[in-house]
């Protein structure tokens, strides 16, 4: 799974996001107002079971009412009349939950020009924009705030979040992340390739006048470019993740960045042959082998990171795609797709028997980071959650936000902590915690209702019914009807 790794792609973050909780609410456009399936000053929702993102266990049987866009009270159920201007949904046997703050998620798709079963595709690889897609398919799949943690056509990402803030398309709340930051020998031929710290400072001084919110160092970059990246990035209160392995995590760190990407897969601190400013051939892959939370290594690293305050982004779902036959195959998530993404799709799934057998064990390495991420919680580190949706295709909007909830599960987190990273602890690294992320009055009505029950199975957490976003419910179903057959096209 040599070139899904290369196509791990990461984003950066920010420090302050703009007040989009706080305006006014909007008046939908007629192409928005085919998705939604309430709309009403207030609402209630009756009778239904609350996990409210803090991590604390599920409460039964509750009334949760929302009014002008706000959650107003959250108490034990009653019988509500359904009086003028007020929606009342009976929802025994569901759950709500807080919309999905999704910090690794992108509005490309990666393309592989004339790939075919043999796993040989022609350079160059491309980034085409989803910018119709992706939208709607975050939102059904339950993420209403989402960091696009790197961008290519930064200016369609722009335009696109206004256009969502102005009701003129569906979508989540977007944290725009500004292009790549990125050194020579960059994997896509759309991203620029940095030449100095200089114009480091150049590219985050452009796009923050332009309006973007957060920052993504890449693969390649250097120390020096870093550096002068995450200073003018924090003088203009804007936070810095990456995607590294030019640089340790170690190095970032001690340099100040705000959140590493990709778990802990691309630290290349003990690959045997990494030099100062280079990417490793292994890219991380040796350091993981022998890195896990009971090594001496391990447990120095998350001390430095804890101590540093860097947040770790787990992105679990691109990566578990290089174990063979997972992650099953979600009939959704391949209607989703354009014929030919899916076939690309279910190429990459079949090894081809001509190929040698890879060097490295893939499912251990995912097993490593498994362990190290819930270690790197346990030790007080703030654990992000976001799906990574490019790799080999298999990962797509919206369905990914929640196989990445499923995987931590499967790290060792209960379902109700898996739910916390997802939005609580998204949340808090925007600092936006007072308005999104968890279940209380007065806070953002961004919510998921769910049949079923995530917090015994967390399998539910894919059946979403409706999304609401600023007070408003969008359908599920409609939305992601409308992108069906669209993911990896436009």
């Amino acid at each position: 799974m040599r070139v899904s790794r290369f196509l791990i792609l990461c984003a950066f973050q920010f420090f302050i996001l703009p007040d989009i909780y706080a305006q006014q609410a909007v008046s939908l456009s007629p192409p928005v107002q085919k998705y939604v399936r309430v709309n009403t000053p207030r609402v209630v929702l009756q009778h239904v079971r609350v996990i409210d993102g803090t991590g604390r266990p599920p409460v039964e049987d509750q009334n949760l009412i929302i009014e002008q866009g706000k959650i107003s009270s959250v108490q034990a159920s009653s019988e509500t009349p359904a009086a003028d201007g007020t929606t009342v949904l009976n929802l025994r046997g569901y759950t709500v939950m807080p919309g999905i703050v999704g910090m690794h998620n992108h509005l490309f798709y990666i393309a592989r020009p004339n790939e075919d079963s043999q796993w040989n595709f022609e350079p160059p690889m491309l980034l085409p924009q989803m910018t119709f897609s992706a939208p709607r398919l975050y939102l059904a799949g339950g993420v209403t705030t989402m960091r696009t943690t790197g961008s290519v056509e930064t200016y369609a990402d722009l335009n696109l979040k206004r256009a969502i803030d102005e009701g003129k398309l569906p979508g989540p709340h977007i944290d725009v992340t500004g292009p790549y930051l990125e050194g020579p020998h960059s994997y896509f031929i759309q991203m620029h390739e940095l030449s100095s710290p200089d114009e480091a400072r150049q590219m985050v001084d452009y796009w923050a006048d332009r309006g973007v919110t957060s920052f993504k160092a890449y693969m390649n970059i250097t120390r020096a470019e870093l550096k002068a990246a995450i200073e003018a990035a924090h003088k203009r209160g804007i936070k810095i993740t990456g995607h590294l392995c030019s640089v340790t995590y170690k190095e970032a760190a001690e340099l100040g960045i705000d959140d590493l990407e990709h778990g802990f897969f691309v630290n290349t601190q003990l690959d045997p042959d990494k030099k100062p400013d280079e990417c490793s051939s292994s890219m991380g892959d040796y350091t993981l082998e022998h890195m896990d939370p009971n090594t001496p290594e391990a447990k120095d690293l998350i001390d430095t990171l804890v101590k540093h305050h860097v947040a770790i982004t787990s992105t679990l779902p691109v990566f578990e795609e290089g174990i063979p036959g997972r992650p099953p195959l979600r009939q959704q998530v391949l209607e989703a797709m354009v014929p030919e993404a899916r076939e690309a799709y279910l190429y990459s799934r079949e090894r081809p028997a001509t190929m040698k057998p890879p060097k490295t064990d893939w499912a251990m390495l995912f097993k490593h980071d498994l362990q190290m991420e819930y270690a790197f919680a346990a030790a007080g580190g703030l654990l992000l959650a976001g799906p990574d949706p490019t790799g080999n295709g298999g990962v797509v909007p919206g369905f990914g936000d929640q196989r990445e909830i499923e995987l931590l599960v499967e790290a060792g987190f209960s379902p109700v902590q898996a739910i916390r990273i997802a939005t609580l602890n998204g949340a808090i690294y925007l600092g936006k915690q007072d308005q999104i992320g968890s279940i209380a009055a007065g806070k953002n009505a961004d919510l998921v209702i769910i049949k079923g029950d995530p917090g015994t199975t967390i399998s539910d957490i894919e059946k979403v019914e409706i999304v609401f976003k600023d007070g408003v419910g969008y359908d599920s179903q409609k939305l992601i009807d409308s992108a069906n057959g669209r993911y990896g096209q436009y």
